[in-house]
């Protein structure tokens, strides 16, 4: 029967595989002169990244919180891949702005500015760091079940994958989409036999261990106080969410696919195959009565040989090496791209300089230095590394999911409405991500430090490079003067003037010599272009907001142009207070307008003006 089940699994995949592989466009097309990336091409990248997680951190999950490690697998991986609808909701923002790929470092510069950006780049740095490092240490363990070595030569092996994959990039050989399909296709079809063969040498002993991690969450959630549930969550989810590390990098790869909706189309294949997959496999592996302690580099290969045989652990194990050396290679890919990015706003020619085959090399050979610092402090221990893993993972869901409820305060759905969420489960996803993250900052003091040391470090630097190079200056520098309105008014001989103030974007009225239209915009989003003498554009910072900005020009007005009778027109606020909490305030704000200037006619206008 085993046998018979497997033979048909493995007909049916072969079926499969040869059909999508004879699909036209199947991983890229060519569109308008450009050739683009399909869903299932950024899916399958990303796949391979969180797939990779599979080999550590069972294992690591099971030391932190013991057999609750199989309820909180199945519950975070659940919880990731709900929260991802919203990563979906971000590169529809940011393709609306014209922002395209960055991911969690585009959107908090979009929203919060440099300052939160860079606390993003360190996140996602201190991510890709360690994701290179730990992968590494697990592609040796792995590789190593079969071979023995030296315990010198096992040492200097991860430092060797990390230089060996920084030379591949350097010299131009990197990973592509066609190399990455082909081991998704044995990947798929190894981890899928791994689950037959797991099935099948369950046995009673199993369930019970599954019904006792349950019992066991279930006693701490039932148990003492809500606030001690709220702790137990905290501690599961924060513990197990490295199993789900890699989730961000389609919203990071964003730039390589046409639109938004195919980030979404990657992010369902994801949830159906690797959310499915990881905790399967989990929940079979931490059922069994296995050696843990013993296996904790390499247990997924061990389970392979338990439940198949010898021939099947070493597929296995070549698998999980060579799965996990794409990951190293992930790592450069994606942290040379994020620094190539920032390096470009910020004007540092010299660092994305480019050798012949258009590697970026000096990027490549920083990031081999801090894997391998990073190796030579931790002393290459996989426990350590777990430890300090999760803690910039989080760090960069608080900040995504925080920027979109920021966003969504003052943007509302009316300017973006083909896709959004409900902003109450933003918020419960924020709270939940902001709970595991404060957890793990007071109990993985290496992963805080590490965490710290970065955002310090990019804080100090980047703030200080803003200062000079921040391409908002350029912005600013553009932008009209307020004496050049005092003045273009003052020469106006008509003794009613309309001032109209209008959004970026918004429809203005045929210009006249009386009407006078001004435009508040944010340095971030860019100045909107001049359409006439008497079109005025002026930046908000962020010591003001839109409300006080106006405040300043009408006292302006009143104390430079007391002779002048002056109608000011406003816009109608379309988005209902509910839809966007900021224009309760900001309406509530605009009402104290007639008494502070009574002396002005105050027009609040919709339709076509």
């Amino acid at each position: 029967m085993k046998e018979l089940i497997l033979l048909g699994l493995n007909l049916f995949l072969l079926v499969l595989f040869i059909k999508l592989i004879r699909a036209k466009n199947l991983l890229s097309y060519l569109s308008r002169g450009r050739w683009w990336l399909t869903w299932l091409s950024v899916g399958i990248i990303t796949f391979m990244d969180e797939f990779t997680s599979m080999f550590y951190a069972p294992s690591e999950t099971h030391r932190f919180i013991g057999n609750k490690a199989i309820f909180f697998l199945i519950l975070t991986a659940v919880f990731i891949h709900y929260s991802t609808t919203r990563m979906v909701e971000i590169a529809e923002i940011l393709e609306k702005n014209g922002i395209k790929g960055g991911g969690v470092y585009s959107f908090s510069y979009l929203v919060l500015g440099p300052l939160v950006s860079f606390i993003a780049v360190a996140s996602i740095m201190v991510d890709y760091i360690l994701t290179a490092c730990i992968s590494a240490v697990s592609a040796v363990a792995n590789g190593l079940t079969f071979i023995s070595l030296s315990p010198l030569t096992a040492t200097f092996l991860p430092f060797a994958v990390i230089w060996f994959i920084a030379g591949l990039n350097i010299i131009g050989i990197r990973e592509n989409a066609r190399f990455t399909f082909s081991v998704f296709v044995v990947a798929i079809f190894v981890i899928l036999n791994l689950i037959t063969l797991g099935y099948f040498h369950s046995t009673p002993q199993n369930i019970e261990v599954i019904k006792g991690s349950f019992h066991n969450v279930y006693g701490d959630l039932t148990g003492d106080d809500i606030f001690h549930a709220i702790y137990a969550i905290a501690v599961g989810m924060g513990s197990s969410v490295l199993a789900y590390s890699g989730i961000e990098s389609v919203l990071q790869t964003a730039g390589l696919v046409k639109g938004w909706r195919d980030i979404g189309k990657a992010y369902i294949f994801l949830a159906l195959t690797v959310g499915i997959i990881t905790p399967i496999v989990s929940v079979l592996v931490l059922s069994s009565p296995l050696d843990f302690k013993s296996h904790e580099g390499d247990l997924i290969t061990h389970y392979a040989g338990v439940v198949g045989n010898p021939v099947f652990s070493l597929i296995v194990g070549f698998l999980a090496s060579l799965a996990l050396m794409m990951a190293v290679n992930t790592a450069f890919v994606a942290s040379s791209e994020l620094l190539e990015r920032v390096a470009h706003r910020y004007g540092f020619k010299w660092l994305i300089k480019t050798n012949k085959q258009g590697a970026l090399y000096r990027i490549h050979l920083l990031s081999a230095v801090f894997y391998s610092v990073i190796l030579i402090i931790t002393g290459g221990a996989l426990r350590i590394l777990a430890e300090m893993y999760a803690i910039g993972l989080l760090a960069t869901f608080c900040i995504n999911m925080g920027s979109l409820i920021i966003y969504r305060f003052f943007k509302g759905t009316q300017e973006i409405r083909d896709y959004y969420t409900s902003r109450i489960g933003t918020l419960i996803i924020w709270l939940v991500f902001l709970s595991c993250f404060i957890y793990l900052a007071l109990h993985k003091p290496y992963g805080t430090g590490l965490w710290a040391i970065s955002v310090i470090f990019f804080l100090i630097a980047g703030l200080q490079i803003a200062r000079k190079r921040a391409p908002e200056i350029k912005e600013i520098g553009g932008t009209d003067f307020p004496m050049e309105l005092i003045t273009r008014i003052a020469e106006c001989d008509e003794e009613e003037i309309h001032i109209y103030f209008r959004r970026p974007g918004e429809r203005k009225k045929e210009l006249r010599k009386d009407a006078f239209f001004i435009t508040f915009f944010s340095p971030r989003q860019g100045i909107p272009p001049k359409i006439g003498d008497n079109y005025f554009r002026f930046p908000i910072f962020k010591t003001q907001g839109v409300y006080y900005s106006i405040l300043a020009v009408l006292h302006t007005l009143r104390a430079d142009l007391s002779e002048k009778r002056f109608v000011i027109h406003l816009g109608w606020p379309t988005a209902s207070w509910i839809d966007r909490m900021s224009v309760g305030l900001f309406v509530f704000n605009l009402m104290k307008l007639p008494k502070l200037f009574p002396e002005f006619e105050f027009v609040i206008e919709h339709g076509s003006q």
